[in-house]
């Protein structure tokens, strides 16, 4: 009971999402502009101007390298092949588990503190105190998908923003983008 009320709970804070960019984008067509918003907590470079202020669950795609325990066999002097090294017969599995996890991935998931401004989208995630840039000059492809909003950055690692607000971010990023 209660895991379908969090998902209704879910899918009406998205579709209100949803709508909310489908008002602002209407809006900006219609000659609108982004509202500023007031923030005191954030280092602004000069001339740069917030427009939104959210918590929302953000994750990086990229791979790492393969580790796991290394070999934990042992010698054995055999009649007929003489001494020869035999492997533990787990040490194959771990090595595929570990190149299955070292694969590129969504990675760091956490919820995050994000800010767009009209240089970029600055991020801090929770137990943070620096504020990661993301500057608009460096996106290379922003795509809106079931997930949320995937940022394509020329420099970095690609950066996923989901929630209600990633359809409204996903609206005034493209929006910055198309005006500047």
């Amino acid at each position: 009971m209660w895991r379908r009320r969090q998902n209704r709970t879910q899918e009406t804070a998205h579709s209100e999402g949803v709508h909310a960019a489908s008002a602002l984008t209407a809006h900006l067509q219609n000659g609108g502009r982004l509202v500023p918003v007031e923030l005191t907590d954030v280092p602004l470079a000069e001339g740069e101007t917030a427009f939104a202020d959210v918590w929302c669950p953000a994750a990086r795609f990229y791979r790492t390298d393969v580790a796991y325990p290394r070999s934990t066999g042992y010698w054995e002097d055999h009649p007929t092949f003489g001494r020869q090294w035999v492997p533990n017969a787990l040490d194959a599995r771990r090595q595929r588990e570990a190149e299955a996890a070292a694969e590129p991935q969504w990675r760091d998931h956490t919820p995050a503190r994000v800010v767009l401004t009209s240089t970029g989208v600055r991020l801090r995630p929770t137990g943070s105190v620096d504020w990661m840039p993301f500057d608009h000059c460096l996106l290379t492809d922003l795509t809106a998908g079931p997930h949320g909003l995937v940022l394509s950055y020329s420099t970095c690692a690609p950066l996923l923003v989901a929630g209600p607000a990633a359809p409204w971010l996903g609206a005034a990023i493209e929006h910055i983008r198309r005006a500047g």
